[in-house]
């Protein structure tokens, strides 16, 4: 019965680390966006 739990746990650190990639780089876009929208914005106001 310990070897499906085993599995199970490195199936879950797997999810767990997908989630840490997709959500890195989600705000790591999100945050660039908040950079460059405004600054085209007042490039292209003037």
């Amino acid at each position: 019965m310990q070897e499906p739990s085993r599995k199970r746990k490195f199936s879950d650190a797997g999810w767990i680390k997908r989630f840490g990639i997709a959500g890195f780089l989600f705000f790591l876009i999100k945050g660039l966006l908040w950079l460059i929208v405004p600054a085209l914005a007042a490039y292209f106001a003037l």
